[in-house]
């Protein structure tokens, strides 16, 4: 094998490996998205967390986050909440850093 060959693999491997990691941070964001807004709408612990399981599932509706977001904004306003967008999409952003930092420590 040669050393191009080598390095081709390597990237590959980083590649492969980054977009993992990448997915994961997404679920986990979602999932902090979701006991975020479950808190705010005054969810106990058992229906928090099976809230926060359907804002990670509703991610795969289409893609982008843009599913989340609207099930976050609709639920919070169902709940006769009033939260800005600007509000949800600095939690996403804020939780996307949080969620990033436990994937690389392995939380």
């Amino acid at each position: 094998m040669t050393t191009f060959d080598e390095r081709e693999k390597g990237f590959e491997a980083k590649y492969a490996l980054d977009a993992e990691q990448e997915f994961k941070a997404v679920a986990r964001r979602n999932k902090l998205l979701g006991l975020w807004a479950a808190e705010k709408m005054g969810l106990n612990a058992d229906s928090a967390d099976q809230y926060a399981s359907a804002v990670v599932k509703a991610d795969f509706e289409q893609p982008g986050e843009e599913d989340v977001f609207r099930k976050i904004a609709q639920d919070l306003q169902g709940s006769g909440l009033v939260v800005s967008e600007g509000e949800v999409r600095r939690k996403m952003d804020e939780l996307s850093s949080v969620a990033r930092e436990q994937i690389r420590s392995g939380e």
